[in-house]
């Protein structure tokens, strides 16, 4: 996966050396060229000296063909700004803005941007939402206990009925989207290939329903 991280402070760079590490192409871009000096010598990715919302440099760091940006800087507007941009112009698949500000997260859940309030939120959390491929994460609800994810509904599902993805407390089908048409099911809507379903999930039952996704 190509990632672009927007900023090298403490949670830039972690999660930069994470993702590294994982395997992941990895570009980091900082306006401060000395903030590089948090990645250490083991990071293999590239690094560019600029402005996170200068379009040259955004084409610069590969924007054009990554798979997913996160905005980590210290002001919320800046990072709101490159992950729009990111989105609307660039149309990256995965895009994330980090926010200091959580009354705010409301706002720019509504321009289609997610934000990740870092509370209450791991480095970890933000890899596995960067990183799970057949599950994507639209909107992160709260401080990040509960997200909004689309599923692409895998072979075993299919012909089976939408009750059978529901777990009590852990996870609920909110709506379905079928041949670009979003609706609300009913216990017994059965799925078909090329369905994707909406779900609302606890960040602690992720696991749980990619097993039950056999994922």
């Amino acid at each position: 996966m190509k990632v672009i991280i927007i900023g090298c402070g403490r949670v830039g760079s972690n999660l930069a050396q994470t993702l590294s590490q994982r395997g992941d192409t990895v570009t980091v871009v900082d306006s401060d060229s000395t903030a590089f000096d948090r990645l250490g010598a083991v990071f293999k990715g590239k690094t560019i000296s600029g402005n996170g919302f200068d379009r040259d440099v955004l084409v610069q760091s590969g924007i054009e063909h990554a798979d997913a940006l996160v905005a980590t800087t210290t002001s919320d507007e800046a990072n709101v700004t490159v992950a729009r941009l990111a989105r609307q112009v660039f149309k990256v698949p995965r895009v994330m803005a980090r926010m200091y500000d959580p009354r705010k997260a409301e706002i720019y859940h509504r321009l289609g941007v997610q934000t990740i309030s870092l509370v209450a939120i791991s480095t970890e959390r933000m890899v596995d939402l960067l990183g799970y491929s057949p599950m994507g994460a639209s909107v992160s609800l709260g401080t990040g206990e509960v997200d909004i994810v689309n599923v692409d509904i895998p072979h075993p599902l299919i012909g089976r009925t939408v009750s059978e993805l529901v777990s009590a407390g852990e996870f609920q089908l909110v709506a379905l989207t079928r041949d670009g048409r979003t609706f609300l099911p009913v216990p017994g809507t059965i799925f078909q290939e090329g369905d994707i379903a909406h779900l609302a999930v606890q960040s602690a039952s992720m696991e749980r329903l990619k097993s039950l996704l056999e994922l």
